[in-house]
């Protein structure tokens, strides 16, 4: 079964993200969707305001804290799982660093990049 990743579609940054670890993710352990169908009881703020993995469990993963058990499904990821497993705080605050970031940090990433992201995802969906 694979794991769910859910972000802002509507970020360029996020996209590209999500695109770089669809092609890391060479077993296809992972399947990118929208957030509103598999969180609808989750509230608006919460959901829309960090990325998830939603295992296939049904258990969600969010923010910092989602990047061990996604780092696990990634070939040669379990290394780095194993340290962000360990600080589970530095990760949400690595990731809340990046989020009120992104515009800038999606200014780096050219049109092409973000169009070849857009296609992976639309061939993953």
């Amino acid at each position: 079964m694979s794991w769910t990743v859910l972000y802002d579609e509507e970020c360029g940054f996020c996209r590209w993200c999500v695109s770089a670890l669809l092609a890391w993710d060479r077993r296809g352990a992972l399947r990118p969707a929208e957030a509103d169908r598999l969180l609808a009881g989750m509230p608006d703020a919460e959901r829309f305001g960090s990325w998830h993995l939603v295992a296939p469990s049904g258990d969600v993963h969010s923010r910092g804290r989602a990047a061990a058990p996604l780092l696990r499904l990634l070939p040669g990821g379990s290394p780095a799982a194993a340290l962000v497993a360990r600080a589970p705080r530095l990760a949400d605050r690595a990731y809340a660093m990046v989020v009120r970031n992104r515009r800038a940090l999606g200014r780096l990433v050219s049109r092409r990049a973000r169009a070849k992201a857009d296609r992976r995802l639309a061939a993953r969906a």
